[in-house]
């Protein structure tokens, strides 16, 4: 698939890309190459493969959907700098 000048000047213009003239030209035949090979890809039959996410099956681990504080509340509490009633207290920021 050939590709012109003005198709290259419009992709980079889409990707905020500046291009000299020169450039334009040495773009058409890389973008010419690529599609060129996109093309080659078409032919491949793959209506008898599978379509996968991951070449290596695999399985997420599953865990109990349970709310809990964690019950290290003591050693969290630790680290604040000022708590109250089981919370961490800070200053006053809004009048």
């Amino acid at each position: 698939m050939d590709v012109d000048a003005d198709t290259v000047r419009r992709i980079a213009r889409l990707a905020r890309l500046r291009v000299t003239e020169e450039e334009v030209a040495a773009l058409q035949g890389e973008l010419s190459g690529i599609l060129d090979w996109i093309e080659q890809l078409d032919e491949v039959d793959t209506s008898v493969v599978e379509p996968l996410t991951r070449v290596i099956p695999m399985t997420l681990k599953k865990r109990a959907d349970k709310v809990t504080d964690g019950e290290i509340e003591e050693q969290i509490l630790a680290n604040a700098p000022a708590q109250e009633d089981a919370m961490f207290a800070v200053p006053k920021v809004v009048e």
